[in-house]
C-alpha cells in the first residue's frame, strides 16, 4: 500500500482525500448531500453499475481484482476468493432485482405509479434522504455492501469504517462509482476511516443524517444513539442470538447431529445466525437424555474439520472462553452442568439442566438445554429483542408446530438445521427488510385530468441512462442468445406469430414478464384505458405459444379492468352475440380480425350500439379504416393499444394525443437508436431508418442493440401530452420493402395510394410471382371496399412512377384483384395479415 493510498484513505464523492480535507468536507455535508439530492438516481443505474462490477469481479483476469488485492482481509487464497465471490454473488443483477422486488416490489420502486389504476393516486418508494452507516470491524462485505443497499434506496450515504479495517470498503465503492457513466453514483458516495473516539466527526456525519445505521451490541448502537438527532431513524442491527430446537424424534438422529456441528463450526460462530443453545424437547429433570444428547453432539463436533491454523483468539475472546468453561465444570458438582470438551480446546458442549437462554463464548461453544414446548415462549420470549434464527429438527407436523412457536417467542427466521447461516436473495434482516428502512413510502392524489397519466415521473423529466455499446444484433443472433439463456431464466416460453418469417423462439423469467405487463397497463392508460369504467372483450389470437391473448389479459389483470376473455374465433356470430350479451363497449384484438367481425356481424353490433373503443395490436388500421370505424360504428376512440414484439415485449405505447403510427417510447424499458438503412449508422434528426432496441429492465436475458426489422423515424419536442417519453413514428417493415424488377417499391406506398385515390378502407396484401420472362406483382385488395380491378389499377400506375416505368419497360405484370378478407393470406398463429407474399422461386 503506498503511502498516498494512507494519507488519503478516505473516500469522498469520487476522490480519495485525507483527513484534512475530510474535516473541512464534514462542515459542509448537508450543503453536498442536497446538491446530490436534486437529481432523482435512478434504480437502472445503480443497477448497470453493480452488474458490470459484478461481472469483473468474476472475472480472474480482470484489472479490478489486482486493484482490490492488497486491500482484501488477510486469509488463505481461498478465503480471499470466497470473499470476492460473494460480492459478486450479491452484486448481480439477478441478485439486486430478485432484492428490490421482495423488499420494495419493483425494480423501479423510486417512480410515482399508480398502485390501483381505477384511482389517480401515485405512490413510490422515496430516498430517506442521507444514510449514515456505522460499520461493525468483524466483517469485510458489511460495511459496501450496506452503502450498496442505501443507492438501492436512491439515498446519499456516507460511511463509517473502522480505523483498524482496511481499505476494501473505499476501494470497493470507488470500483462501483468507476462503473457509472453518469457520475451519480459517485455523488451519492462518502467513505470515512475514523476511530469511534473521533466523536466530533461522528457528529457532524450523524447530524444531518435522515437515518442512521448501525452494527454491533448495546454499548455500540448506545454511542451512536447520542449522536441521531429526534426525528431520524436509527435502525440497529445489532448482535443477536440464535438457537436450535430438537425433538424427541431427532435425540438420535446422526443426520441431524452432523448438521448441527457443521451449524456450529462454519464461521466459528461469529455470524448471528450461528447457533448458540440447542433446546431439546423435554422435562428439565431429564438429565439422562440432556446428557445422551451431548455426549453425541461431543462426538459429531469431534468428526468436524479443525479450524484454520491461523484464528488465534484475543485475549478478551480467550478470557471470556475459560471463564464460562471453568464456570460451567465448578456447576457440575451442584449436578446443574456437565461439560465435553475438546482435549486441545477448539469445541466444547456444556450441558446445563436449567432452561434459561445463556449466550454462548462462541468459537465451538455450544449450551444443551432442556425446554419442553408447552415452556417455550415463556421462557424465550423475554429474550425476545436478542433473538434471530431458530433451527428446528423434527418431524413435518413438528416443525410447523413449533415454527408458530418459536416465531412467537421473538426469533425472526426459522431454517432447518445445517442451514442456519446459508440465506437467499432478498431475505428479510432481523425481522425487517434493509432497503424499507432506508425509505420512504410516499403518495401524490391528483384531479381526474391525470387519469391517462400513469407514471407521474414522466412529466417531470425523461428517463436517462448510458447510450448502449456493441454490436447490432439480428433476429438470428438473438435466437442463439436464446440458445445460451440458463433453465432458471427461462420460465415462460412464446412463439412469434411469423408474420415476416419462420416463428421464432422467446424466453422470459416470470419477473421480467410481470415487469413488462406492468409496463403495458401504464401505457394503455395513457391512451385513454379506463379501467374502472370500460367493459372490455379480449379479441386476440390464442394458442400454439403465442402471446397475444395472454399478454393483454395479464395487462387487464394488472388495470383491474372488467374482461371477457373471448379470444379470436372463427364464428363471428357467436362473439357478436356475446359482446351485446355482456355489455361490451370495449375490444381488443388484431385489425384484421376485428375489421372481419364489425363487417360480417355489421348489423348486430350497430343495432347493439354499445361499442365506444377499439385498441388494436399487431398491424395497422389505415385512416380509411378508422374513418370507417367512426361514421358506420360508431367508435369513439381507436388507439394501438401497444407496440411491441414478443421477444422485447413492449416497445411503444400511445397517448390520447398519438394517432396513426406515433408512439411514445416505454423509456423505463428501452434505449431506442435509429440507424442507416443500409449502415450502422445514426440517421440524422427526423430522418426515416431501422429501429434498434436495447432493454435495459431484463434479468433473464439481455438484448442490447436488437435490430427488430421495423423502420421509423424519431419525433422532435416534447408530446401535448406532457410526457418527457421519447416519440417515434413507425413507417412499415424492412420486409415490405419489395426489390422487384429491378426497383424498391414500398407495400407501405400502395396503402395509401388505395386510401387517397381509391377511398379503399379494407385490407390490401401484395403478392411477388416469376414468370417466363418477367416478374409479377398482384395487388389483392379486399371485395366490398375497392371499385372495379381496372380502375384501381390505373390509380396505382398513375400515383407510383416506379411501378409505371417497370411496366413500360416490361420489367413488370402488375394486377390487381378483389378477394374475400377470409381468402387473404394470415399467420396461423396470431391470424396477421401478411403484408407481402413473397411466392417466388
Amino acid at each position: 500500500m503506498t503511502d498516498t493510498i494512507n494519507l488519503n484513505h478516505h473516500y469522498w464523492q469520487g476522490a480519495f482525500i485525507g483527513d484534512e480535507e475530510a474535516a473541512r468536507r464534514l462542515a459542509t455535508l448537508p450543503a453536498a448531500v442536497e446538491a446530490a439530492l436534486a437529481t432523482p438516481l435512478d434504480t437502472e443505474t445503480v443497477l448497470a453499475a453493480c452488474d458490470a462490477l459484478s461481472r469483473a469481479l468474476r472475472n480472474p483476469a480482470h484489472r479490478v481484482q489486482e486493484r482490490l488485492g492488497p486491500h482484501l482481509p488477510e486469509g488463505t487464497d481461498a478465503d480471499r476468493e470466497e470473499l470476492l465471490a460473494e460480492l459478486a454473488e450479491f452484486l448481480g443483477r439477478p441478485s439486486l432485482t430478485r432484492k428490490l422486488r421482495r423488499e420494495l416490489g419493483g425494480t423501479a420502486p423510486q417512480r410515482l405509479s399508480r398502485p390501483d389504476a381505477k384511482e389517480t393516486v401515485y405512490e413510490a418508494w422515496a430516498p430517506v434522504g442521507l444514510v449514515a452507516h456505522i460499520a461493525p470491524g468483524n466483517a469485510a462485505t458489511v460495511a459496501p455492501l450496506s452503502v450498496i443497499e442505501g443507492l438501492l434506496a436512491g439515498n446519499v450515504n456516507v460511511l463509517k469504517t473502522s480505523s483498524a479495517d482496511t481499505f476494501l470498503a473505499q476501494h470497493l465503492l470507488a470500483e462501483l462509482a468507476a462503473q457509472d457513466p453518469t457520475g451519480a453514483l459517485a455523488e451519492r458516495v462518502i467513505v470515512l476511516r475514523f476511530p469511534s473516539s473521533r466523536q466530533e466527526w461522528l457528529r457532524l456525519m450523524c447530524a444531518p443524517a435522515d437515518a442512521v445505521a448501525v452494527w454491533g451490541g448495546e454499548s455500540a448502537v448506545e454511542g451512536v444513539a447520542a449522536h441521531v438527532p429526534p426525528g431520524s431513524r436509527l435502525v440497529e442491527w445489532g448482535h443477536k442470538i440464535s438457537f436450535a430446537y430438537v425433538t424427541q424424534d431427532a435425540f438420535t438422529d446422526e443426520e441431524t447431529l452432523s448438521a448441527l456441528a457443521r451449524d456450529v463450526c462454519l464461521f466459528e460462530q461469529q455470524a448471528c445466525s450461528s447457533p448458540q443453545v440447542v433446546y431439546l424437547d423435554t422435562d428439565p429433570g431429564n438429565t439422562e437424555a440432556l446428557h445422551a444428547f451431548a455426549e453425541r453432539l461431543a462426538a459429531a463436533l469431534a468428526a468436524q474439520p479443525a479450524p484454520a491454523a491461523d484464528r488465534a483468539l484475543d485475549p478478551a475472546e480467550y478470557a471470556e472462553l475459560t471463564t464460562t468453561e471453568h464456570l460451567a465444570r465448578l456447576e457440575e458438582h451442584l449436578g446443574l452442568t456437565r461439560v465435553l470438551a475438546a482435549p486441545d480446546g477448539t469445541w466444547r458442549v456444556m450441558a446445563d439442566s436449567r432452561p434459561a437462554l445463556t449466550a454462548s463464548p462462541l468459537h465451538r461453544s455450544v449450551w444443551v438445554k432442556p425446554l419442553p414446548r408447552k415452556d417455550l415462549i415463556a421462557t424465550l420470549r423475554p429474550m425476545r429483542r436478542y433473538l434471530q434464527t431458530a433451527a428446528v429438527a423434527g418431524s413435518r407436523t413438528d416443525i410447523a408446530e413449533l415454527c408458530a412457536l418459536v416465531l412467537a417467542a421473538g426469533a425472526t427466521r426459522v431454517t432447518p438445521v445445517g442451514a442456519m447461516t446459508a440465506g437467499y436473495a432478498g431475505e428479510p434482516h432481523d425481522g425487517v427488510y434493509a432497503l424499507q428502512r432506508y425509505s420512504r413510502r410516499v403518495a401524490v392524489q391528483a384531479d381526474a385530468r391525470f387519469a391517462a397519466t400513469a407514471c407521474l415521473d414522466d412529466l417531470a423529466r425523461p428517463a436517462l441512462f448510458p447510450p448502449p455499446t456493441g454490436p447490432l444484433l439480428d433476429k438470428a443472433a438473438v435466437q442463439d442468445l436464446n440458445r445460451g439463456v440458463e433453465r432458471s431464466d427461462a420460465e415462460l416460453y412464446f412463439r412469434s406469430g411469423g408474420s415476416t418469417g419462420k416463428p421464432a423462439l422467446s424466453l422470459f423469467t416470470y419477473e421480467d414478464y410481470d415487469t413488462q405487463m406492468h409496463a403495458a397497463a401504464r401505457g394503455l392508460l395513457a391512451a385513454g384505458y379506463d379501467p374502472a369504467r370500460d367493459r372490455t372483450a379480449n379479441l386476440f389470437y390464442c394458442g400454439g405459444m403465442y402471446g397475444g391473448f395472454i399478454s393483454f389479459f395479464s395487462i387487464l389483470e394488472r388495470l383491474g379492468g372488467v374482461q371477457m376473455p373471448m379470444a379470436a374465433g372463427s364464428d363471428h356470430r357467436a362473439t357478436a352475440e356475446m359482446i351485446a350479451a355482456y355489455e361490451v363497449d370495449t375490444l381488443f384484438g388484431m385489425p384484421s380480425y376485428l375489421w372481419q367481425l364489425l363487417h360480417e356481424e355489421a348489423d348486430l353490433l350497430r343495432s347493439y350500439g354499445g361499442l365506444r373503443k377499439i385498441y388494436y395490436g399487431g398491424e395497422h388500421f389505415t385512416e380509411e379504416q378508422r374513418r370507417t370505424l367512426t361514421e358506420t360504428f360508431g367508435i369513439e376512440v381507436v388507439h394501438s393499444i401497444t407496440y411491441g414484439s414478443t421477444d422485447l415485449g413492449p416497445l411503444g405505447y400511445q397517448c390520447t394525443e398519438s394517432g396513426g403510427s406515433v408512439h411514445h417510447l416505454h423509456a423505463d424499458l428501452h434505449t431506442l437508436e435509429i440507424v442507416d438503412v443500409d449502415e450502422d449508422r445514426p440517421v440524422a434528426p427526423g430522418e426515416t431508418g431501422r429501429l434498434v432496441f436495447t432493454t435495459r429492465a431484463r434479468r433473464g436475458q439481455h438484448l442490447d442493440r436488437y435490430v427488430i426489422g421495423d423502420l421509423g423515424r424519431a419525433l422532435p419536442g416534447r408530446c401535448p401530452c406532457g410526457s418527457h417519453a421519447p416519440r417515434f413514428e413507425l413507417l412499415g417493415r424492412l420486409g415490405e420493402v419489395m426489390r422487384v424488377a429491378t426497383y424498391f417499391l414500398n407495400y407501405r406506398r400502395f396503402v395509401a395510394i388505395a386510401g387517397e385515390r381509391l377511398g379503399h378502407g379494407g385490407e390490401l396484401q401484395a403478392v411477388l410471382t416469376s414468370g417466363a420472362s418477367r416478374e409479377g406483382l398482384t395487388v389483392r385488395l379486399e371485395r366490398g371496399h375497392a371499385p372495379d380491378p381496372d380502375r384501381a389499377r390505373e390509380a396505382f400506375l398513375a400515383a407510383y412512377p416506379e411501378v409505371r416505368s417497370a411496366v413500360a419497360e416490361k420489367l413488370l405484370d402488375f394486377r390487381v384483384e378483389l378477394v374475400d378478407g377470409a381468402d387473404l393470406d394470415r399467420t396461423a398463429t396470431s391470424g396477421k395479415l401478411l403484408a407481402v407474399v413473397d411466392r417466388r422461386r
